[in-house]
This record gives C-alpha cells, sequence and structure tokens, in this order.
C-alpha cells in the first residue's frame, strides 16, 4: 500500500485540519455512489478511509510515523482489501503490545514468543547468604558455629510434586500438555503468532489433580535449617564460607543452591590485624630503654618474651615470628610490637636527686626548659 500521507494528498506535517479538508475531498470524488460498477473507484475509496482512519487518530498517527512504510518499502499496511481490520488497531487483535510481545517476549504473565515450551527437567534451587558474627580471637584459630536459617526447600508433604499423596498428576486442560498459550494476531505488520507460557501450569504441561495443602501445588515450603558451619583459622573480616547444598531447594527433583556464609570479624582491644601479620604496642619506661632490659608481651598465642637492647629508641618495632595468624594457604603470619617509651610524671625525692645526678653526669642544662626538675 502506498504511504498513507500520499494517498491524502498531506505532507507528514499536516494539521488535524487539513487532515480533515484532504479526506473530506477525497472522499466526495472517490465515493461509490459517483462511480457505481466501477471496482477501481470502491477501492481507492477504501484506501482513502484507511488513511483517515489512521492518520485522525493521534495515537495511531504517531504509531505509523514510528513503524509505518512510505513510498512502498514493502512493510507497511496490507492495501486493497488484503486482510487488515482498521477497526480492531490497537484493540484485542493487535496493537503494538502484541508486536512486542512477539519479537521481545513480552506480555502478561511472563509470555514468550513462540521459542518453545519452558523446560520440565529438573532445575537447581537459588544460591543464598547468611552473615556470621564472630570474635577476633574465633578468627585467629577457628571457631564452629551453628546458625538458623528459613529458606524454600522441597515440600516434604508432597516431596516435590505439588499434589496431595493420594492425587495424581494430569494433563493441564487449559493448554492439552503443551506447556504455552499459542495465538495468532493482526498487526500493523501482518500475521505475527505469538506463544506465551500457560499460565495454569506455568509451562509443565501438566497440572496437580488435587493440589498439595502444605505447598498449594509450588512444590516448595518455607522451612527453618540449622546449619553448623566449621570456620577454618586465619579467616578475616569479609571472608565468605560457601556450603555446597545448604541453600534453596531445586525444583522437580534438581539439587540444592548454595549456601555463602559472610564473616563479620568484631575488633579487639589489644590487638590490630594487617592480614597475617598482628601489630600490639609495648610501653617500657625510659631507664629500660637507655639500659636494655627483658621484657614480657602479650600475644594472640600468648605471654612471651623480647629483649630490649640498650639505647631502644621510641617506635622501635620488634618481631616474633611465627607469632601472629595462620595463612588458610598454609604457613604463618608475625607478631610486631612497636615500643612507646614511658616518661614519669611524677618523681620522688630519691628519684629527682638521682635523676639530676645523670644530667650532671651527662652535662645537660636541665633547668633551661623546665620539666621534671623545674
Amino acid at each position: 500500500m502506498r504511504d498513507l500521507y500520499e494517498i491524502l494528498g498531506i505532507s507528514k506535517s499536516a494539521t488535524d485540519d487539513e487532515i480533515k479538508k484532504a479526506y473530506r475531498k477525497l472522499a466526495l470524488e472517490w465515493h461509490p455512489d459517483k462511480h457505481k460498477g466501477d471496482k477501481t473507484a470502491e477501492e481507492k475509496f477504501k484506501e482513502i478511509n484507511q488513511a483517515y482512519e489512521v492518520l485522525s487518530d493521534k495515537q495511531k498517527r504517531q504509531q505509523y510515523d514510528t513503524f509505518g512504510s512510505t513510498g512502498g518499502a514493502g512493510g507497511g499496511f496490507p492495501g486493497g482489501g488484503g486482510g487488515f481490520d482498521f477497526n480492531g488497531f490497537g484493540g484485542d487483535t493487535g496493537g503494538f503490545a502484541d508486536i512486542f510481545e512477539s519479537f521481545f517476549g513480552g506480555g502478561g504473565g511472563g509470555g514468550r514468543a513462540s521459542s518453545g515450551r519452558r523446560s520440565s527437567g529438573p532445575r537447581r534451587g537459588n544460591d543464598i547468604e547468611a552473615s556470621v558474627a564472630i570474635t577476633f580471637e574465633e578468627a585467629v584459630f577457628g571457631a564452629e558455629k551453628e546458625l538458623e536459617i528459613t529458606k524454600p526447600d522441597i515440600c516434604k508433604h508432597c516431596k516435590g510434586s505439588g499434589a496431595e499423596p493420594d492425587s495424581s498428576i494430569k494433563t493441564c486442560p487449559t493448554c492439552n500438555g503443551s506447556g504455552e498459550i499459542r495465538a495468532v494476531k493482526n498487526t500493523i505488520l501482518g500475521q505475527i503468532s505469538t506463544s506465551r507460557i500457560c499460565s495454569e501450569c506455568e509451562g509443565e504441561g501438566k497440572v496437580p489433580e488435587k493440589r498439595c495443602t502444605s505447598c498449594h501445588g509450588t512444590t516448595r515450603s518455607r522451612v527453618k535449617d540449622r546449619i553448623k558451619v566449621k570456620i577454618p583459622a586465619g579467616v578475616d573480616n569479609g571472608s565468605v564460607i560457601r556450603l555446597s547444598g545448604k541453600g534453596e531447594g531445586g525444583y522437580r527433583g534438581g539439587s540444592h543452591g548454595d549456601l555463602y556464609i559472610n564473616l563479620r570479624v568484631s575488633p579487639s582491644n589489644k590487638f590490630i590485624r594487617h592480614g597475617n601479620d598482628i601489630h600490639s604496642e609495648q610501653s617500657i619506661h625510659i631507664i629500660q630503654a637507655t639500659l636494655g632490659t627483658e621484657v614480657s608481651v602479650e600475644t594472640i598465642h600468648g605471654t612471651e618474651k623480647i629483649k630490649i637492647p640498650a639505647g631502644t629508641t621510641d617506635g622501635t618495632t620488634f618481631k616474633l615470628s611465627g607469632k601472629g595468624v595462620e595463612n588458610i594457604r598454609g604457613g604463618m603470619g608475625d607478631h610486631l610490637i612497636k615500643v612507646k617509651l614511658s616518661v614519669p610524671s611524677k618523681l620522688s625525692k630519691k628519684e629527682k636527686q638521682l635523676y639530676e645526678e645523670i644530667a650532671t653526669l651527662s652535662n645537660l642544662d636541665i633547668k633551661k626548659n623546665g620539666g621534671l626538675f623545674s
């Protein structure tokens, strides 16, 4: 069929009034009463009416401008009594929603284009997630936790069939066992075959004669499951543990999904962890740092002794090899101790006297800037 604007002899920018005037003029000119027995005039009159039917309706005109053919490109409206009913345009027998459903699988109830029925074979259950809080020490040494999760699982009453134990499975009466509903619809692009998944059987082609009273035919129900989780030594905040087969139940005999556990490690008030190493601070007296000593330090593995050489300065770091966190791939981290020098804020009379003697021996001027002896 020719371009609709061309049929009415107007431009694509024509106003509603211009469309109406052009139609009236042509309709009067080609009316069948004026050309009795002339088949050409009859077809011409029908063509004019079809063009006006579309262009006089804003929605239909916009649809035609978007999808219609121009100048006989072969993809436009069927012409000359070719079987397209403009009275149904956009109604139950066609419309753009049907076109999109046919091409892209749209439509109510999850309809798809003619691409075959939904697979009726076993389908794996979905994976699920859960969070578990553990202490700093549990992350270092490992632990065993128990958690309770609620998840969809295979219905125990019907064992996943969707039917009451005393009833059978029958062919779906809505789709006759095909799993889909097919229809042929008229659109502006011609006749298009569409299909959608049967909402009664959800594409299975079969339905329970009597639906399960527990899961109502869905084949699954929500259950509470208590699960023990073995947390390996060396995990850290944000680590994820996968428990195979502990997720949602499958469909039609399919396997369970997996459970992913996100670990949340509470911080320690004694230690800081960087990777597999543990860091801490150790306060020592300025005299210990000056003369050297041996001090006890607390680690995650217990108390250890470290030697402080004479003349140790503030901020010096000492390492205890293998006293950190176990690497889950093997090996051990270290414990790093940073020394913080402690300066006394108060002195006894005897201590003050001794410090003054040391200052004199060291030829230190201790009274100009105040301090302990001011």
